[in-house]
C-alpha cells in the first residue's frame, strides 16, 4: 500500500485551498476527505465525542492510507480552527483508542498551507513537525501556496509539481 489521502480543514469546501489542491489532484493520483464536511466535536477529557465521526474516518484513513497530507488555509496566523479541532481529537487515540493510535506509527505526515501571501509566519508548521514526531510518523515536509486574483500563478503551480514528485502523489 502506498497511498495517499489529503485531508483540507478549510471553512470553505470549495476555497482557494480547495483550487489549489484540485490542481495538486490533476491526475487524481490521491483520495481526500473535507473536514467540513464530518462531524467531528471538539475534544473533552470524558470523551462525549465518541459517537461522532472522528474515529470511524480514522479507522479508515490508518487502514488505507500510507501518507497523510493536511491541507489547510492560514486563518489568524495558524491552521484553521476545524483543523485545529481535529488535532485535538487526535488525544482519543492517546487516551481510549490506543490499538488504533498506534498505527500511525510508521505513517507519513506532511502539510500544505493557502492564503493570498507569498510568505508563511515563522513556526506556522511546528504543529505538524511536532506532532508528527510525536506520533511516530516521518514528516515529508510542507509547502506554502497562494491564490493571487482567484487564480493559481505559474510560481504556484511548480511548487505544487515539485511537491507532487517529492512525496510521491
Amino acid at each position: 500500500m502506498n497511498k495517499t489521502v489529503i485531508i483540507q480543514g478549510s471553512s470553505r469546501s470549495d476555497g482557494d485551498t480547495r483550487k489549489i489542491l484540485d490542481y495538486l489532484n490533476k491526475d487524481t493520483s490521491f483520495d481526500f476527505i473535507d473536514l467540513k464536511l464530518k462531524n467531528i466535536g471538539h475534544f473533552d477529557y470524558e470523551f462525549k465525542n465518541s459517537a461522532d465521526n472522528f474515529i470511524p474516518m480514522m479507522e479508515e484513513v490508518i487502514s488505507k492510507y500510507d501518507t497523510i497530507v493536511f491541507a489547510t488555509p492560514v486563518y489568524w496566523y495558524s491552521m484553521s480552527g476545524i483543523l485545529k479541532v481535529f488535532f485535538d481529537r487526535i488525544s482519543d487515540l492517546l487516551k481510549t483508542d490506543k490499538d488504533l493510535g498506534r498505527q500511525l506509527r510508521g505513517k507519513n505526515m506532511a502539510m500544505i498551507s493557502c492564503n493570498n501571501s507569498t510568505t508563511l509566519i515563522d513556526g506556522f508548521e511546528m504543529p505538524f513537525r511536532e506532532s508528527a514526531k510525536y506520533l511516530g510518523m516521518p514528516y515529508l515536509g510542507s509547502i506554502h501556496t497562494w491564490v493571487t486574483n482567484d487564480k493559481i500563478t505559474d510560481d504556484v503551480k511548480s511548487i505544487l509539481d515539485d511537491f507532487r514528485n517529492e512525496i510521491q502523489l
